[in-house]
């Protein structure tokens, strides 16, 4: 399915399980920004959902209500999401509005939780990183039962099965005689690989990437190739 049509079921699959506050708050504080991150940066990385909730509700260290951007909740792992755009109120915020909010993460952080922020600048302008350092999350958390559902491409399955009879490694050069393309070709394939938390780099020469090296957090078994 397309984005469009997976990104309403879900919403609405969350819409029809709340009520009172827990709804008005999904159908109003799910906004632009919310909707830019899933669009841009989780699909293309993931192409699905699964576990991830939208404006979700966790208890105040003052015994009140918040409400997380995302909350990606795995077997016992839980991960907030937040975006934070630079705006009036971050402008406007008081000192002591300042330090609260800090101390909120504290306490957040205190009860288990994993947070990672995106400003909306960079979840705009520079999805492409905020996709790679989510898909290094996931392999570092989740091993390679993070990567299944990162969209892969025929050719990125021809190469990730190259590396795995060639004890890890790659370079341009093999690209280009696997797949019989150009070296311009190969290093875009190589680097969406890397985005997603496939490959890490193995060397660096003076001005590119030398070689990529399967990334340690991958296990064979796990990517069903």
């Amino acid at each position: 399915m397309s984005f469009k049509t997976t990104y309403e079921h879900w919403l609405e699959s969350h819409s029809a399980r709340r009520t009172g506050e827990r709804l008005r708050r999904l159908q109003e504080g799910h906004g632009h920004a919310e909707r830019t991150f899933a669009e841009q940066v989780w699909w293309p990385a993931f192409g699905q959902f699964h576990d991830l909730h939208p404006e979700y509700e966790i208890s105040d260290f003052r015994d009140g209500r918040r409400y997380l951007d995302f909350a990606l909740i795995r077997r016992r792992h839980r991960l907030a999401i937040e975006i934070d755009g630079y705006g009036p109120h971050l402008q406007r915020i008081s000192r002591t509005q300042f330090a609260d909010q800090w101390m909120r993460q504290n306490h957040l952080i205190l009860d288990g939780w994993k947070i990672l922020r995106f400003s909306y600048d960079d979840v705009a302008e520079k999805p492409r990183m905020c996709q790679s350092l989510l898909s290094q999350y996931m392999g570092r958390w989740f091993g390679g039962t993070g990567m299944h559902a990162a969209k892969l491409t025929s050719e990125e399955k021809d190469i990730l099965r190259f590396v795995l009879r060639e004890n890890g490694v790659i370079k341009v050069k093999d690209v280009c005689s696997l797949l019989n393309c150009h070296q311009e070709k190969s290093r875009k394939l190589l680097h969406s690989l890397l985005d997603k938390g496939f490959f890490r780099s193995g060397g660096i020469g003076q001005k590119r990437i030398t070689r990529y090296v399967l990334a340690d957090s991958i296990k064979v078994e796990d990517l069903g190739l």
